[in-house]
């Protein structure tokens, strides 16, 4: 597939395990007919050579044998003297006794130089005849044997006429010892001479320069690669690479593996160089050279379904659990979803489906930040190094650093995990957790009764829900273009779009794509969705499918009654339910907490209390209650949420918090912003009321500064120092938060 020049500029490859037979019979009857019989020096073969260089006074004849060649090389062709001759002679009778008549053709076949800068029958096959020793042909082994003779005088494409007469002759010197027929000479003889060098394949380069830093240089390694595939990825990378060099992204590349075995089928590190730019006056470097599939870059959403999964595991999540997505605030971090809006709260697997990025932070404050950090190191990311506390909650959202290699064989052990609880009833590999291989390499297959990291039932649950792709940004093309299949399916798009990521996984195969600069510059409109996965599915739909779908792991589920409203196991109070399935530890997680009971009068339209209303009169309902800041943003999105019944007149009573911060969340430090003109301008204050048409009032260290009724929103200028904020709802309500101003005026 590729190989690269040796240092010192010889197209030199390592020995072959065999010589072809065809090629050791033109040799030997060409260079040494007494290779078999002779201990290493042919005397009369010699002696002969002597008397005709004494004879003519000028050296006509060597007298050479095979064995002697191969100490010449050996000895790095030294000046040729009588006292030379005589040291080859005394080590050639030693290698002679010291390695068979095969290890020495095969020391010669690997060393002799063919013309040019190529050494090795090997290389000389290759180069000039475009294929392996096991493919030549009588005539062209015929021509590589004459060529190690005189390599600086004959070589293709140079000395044609003398080439041709030294193959002819040892052609018909062949036939004359009958090692072929009449025809076979014929046709050898109109064989024509090699013209040119064939080029060396580069179908896997960026691989090669894998194997060189792994394996060392100066051997033929065998990978696990699929050629017709990896030139079939090559050609849909580059085409699609065509698209995104109009966007000013220069870089993409492509893994490929089996989920069952974990074998590469494809490494595509790079896209080719731009034939453009290369021609350009500044010819501009776009970092084509470097492997993207073996580089650090930022993990974007990419490691969300790692906590999704490892939640359900923990039994700390169910799939249709609510999830804040509100504006939040964790010390410094404030982080934003994609489309800049907010739903209140979304089921845990709609969040992942879209990817969404407030109830990712939200889960992970729950799973707790240290632990996260340990399974990814567990689970095999090589690049999670620094301590968890440096990386803070952007963990989840793209602040540590990934390698393709590492995420898609994470991926792919979830996957085989599913496969092989599945196939070995409901018992797992113990090794089922391991990085991607390119050697054909034997993987250890203990059976073992518990999962290693995930389960199957939360791995499952994931990819159920990266199949989904409920995204709305996204149309349905995707599924024409994947040939309709059942793919899970996570994209990744770092901060300053700098990388775009696409991984998919079907029981079969996994496919990783990465998009961007290799030089780390960001560019408008670089993301997973719209650089990496439409080539992610073009990949998909060349890859042939076999499995439908991972198969439900049902021995580790179980059945499991949840609120329908909620998501969570069903409480007393929840009044509609349904029956699920969920992995065993799901008996765990919390009962539902927003569902309690409301005390309204015969009308149903006001609540009361026991105070203003007779119990008899009274009408005990279950209600759905959010807290104020969730259920401000989630009931513009689900209109059929009702809010609390306002008190019957003369009835309230305090029965929990009706207001809650939104900005800025009680202990913070806030920056008042600046304008162009270095004016600083007003810092944007909202709170969340229940019943928005309630009146609060704003006061600011004891001091009052205005009402808001409907929209409760204030632009406030404090300065610089600690505050107390206090708001007051007409009803009497109080909520207390204090908060810092980092910034003076200007």
């Amino acid at each position: 597939m590729a190989a690269r020049i040796a240092q010192d500029n010889q197209w030199r490859f390592p020995a072959p395990e065999k010589i072809p037979a065809k090629f050791i019979v033109s040799l030997i009857a060409f260079e040494d007919k007494n290779f078999y019989v002779h201990p290493g020096i042919d005397l009369p073969a010699t002696s002969r050579a002597l008397y005709q260089n004494i004879r003519l006074g000028k050296v006509v004849s060597g007298g050479s044998t095979l064995t002697m060649q191969v100490i010449r090389l050996a000895r790095k062709n030294r000046k040729r003297s009588v006292f030379e001759k005589m040291i080859e002679m005394i080590w050639a009778l030693r290698l002679d006794l010291s390695y068979s008549k095969e290890e020495i053709l095969q020391l010669y076949a690997t060393h002799a130089p063919f013309g040019g800068n190529i050494v090795g029958l090997e290389a000389a096959s290759s180069r000039y005849f475009g294929r392996s020793t096991d493919k030549l042909s009588w005539a062209e082994c015929a021509t590589l044997a004459v060529l190690p003779n005189s390599p600086a005088l004959i070589y293709p494409g140079r000395n044609q006429k003398e080439l041709l007469r030294k193959r002819n002759t040892l052609l018909n010197k062949l036939f004359s010892l009958d090692y072929f027929d009449k025809e076979t000479l014929e046709l050898s003889l109109l064989e024509p001479l090699p013209e040119k060098f064939f080029p060396i394949p580069q179908d896997a380069p960026h691989l090669l320069n894998r194997c060189i830093h792994d394996k060392g240089t100066g051997k033929s390694i065998t990978t696990t690669i699929d050629l017709d595939l990896q030139k079939q990825v090559t050609a849909l990378l580059e085409y699609h690479a065509k698209t995104l060099r109009a966007s000013e992204i220069h870089n993409c590349a492509v893994l490929v593996a089996e989920v069952n075995s974990g074998k590469v089928l494809c490494y595509v590190g790079n896209t080719k160089a731009d034939k453009k730019s290369a021609s350009s006056e500044d010819k501009e470097d776009h970092g084509n050279d470097v492997d993207v599939i073996n580089a650090n870059r930022s993990t974007g959403s990419l490691l969300k379904p790692y906590l999704y999964a490892s939640m359900l595991n923990d039994g700390e999540l169910l799939p249709g659990m609510l999830v804040p997505d509100i504006p939040t605030q964790i010390g410094g971090f404030s982080p934003k979803n994609y489309n800049l809006t907010y739903d209140g709260a979304v089921p845990a697997w709609r969040a992942l489906a879209r990817s969404l990025n407030i109830p990712a932070v939200k889960l992970l404050q729950q799973h707790g930040l240290e632990k996260f950090h340990q399974q990814l190191k567990n689970l095999g990311l090589t690049t999670i190094t620094r301590p968890a506390n440096e990386y803070g909650m952007s963990l989840i959202l793209g602040g540590a650093e990934g390698k393709l290699w590492d995420m898609t064989g994470v991926y792919a052990s979830m996957g085989r995990t599913v496969n092989h609880y599945n196939r070995y009833g409901g018992k797992y590999y113990k090794n089922d957790y391991r990085p991607l291989m390119y050697l054909d390499e034997k993987v250890e297959e203990e059976i073992v009764p518990t999962p290693q990291k995930l389960g199957a039932a939360a791995t499952w649950l994931a990819f159920e829900a990266m199949a989904e792709v409920a995204r709305p940004e996204l149309d349905a093309s995707w599924k024409r273009l994947s040939g309709g299949r059942k793919i899970a399916w996570k994209t990744g798009t770092s901060f300053g779009y700098r990388d775009g990521w696409a991984i998919g996984i079907t029981p079969d195969y996994v496919v990783g794509v990465w998009a961007g600069n290799a030089d780390g510059e960001g560019r408008a409109g670089l993301t997973g969705l719209s650089s990496a996965a439409p080539l992610l599915f073009d990949v998909f739909g060349i890859l042939p499918q076999r499995s439908p779908w991972f198969r439900e792991p049902v021995q580790e589920m179980k059945q499991v009654k949840v609120c329908e409203q909620s998501g969570y196991r069903a409480s007393v109070n929840c009044p509609q339910t349904d029956k699920i399935r969920a992995p065993i530890n799901s008996e765990k997680t919390a009962q539902c907490p927003y569902h309690r009971i409301v005390h309204l009068d015969k009308s149903g339209m006001f609540r009361v209390t026991n105070e203003c209303e007779d119990v008899v009169n009274m009408q005990h309902v279950p209600w759905f209650v959010l807290p104020p800041a969730v259920e401000y943003y989630y009931k513009i999105k689900n209109p059929s949420y009702r809010t609390l019944p306002p008190f019957k007149e003369g009835c309230f009573t305090y029965t929990g918090k009706a207001m809650e911060m939104i900005y800025p969340k009680n202990g913070t430090a806030i920056y008042v912003p600046v304008d162009l003109d270095s004016k600083q301008t007003a810092a944007v204050f909202e709170v969340a009321h229940r019943n928005p048409a309630t009146t609060i009032f704003w006061h600011i260290d004891e001091a009052f500064i205005g009402s808001t009724q409907q929209i409760h929103q204030l632009g406030l200028n404090p300065p610089k120092g600690k505050h107390l904020l206090t708001l007051v709802d007409e009803n009497g309500e109080t909520l207390t938060i204090s908060f810092e101003v980092l910034s003076d005026k200007k």
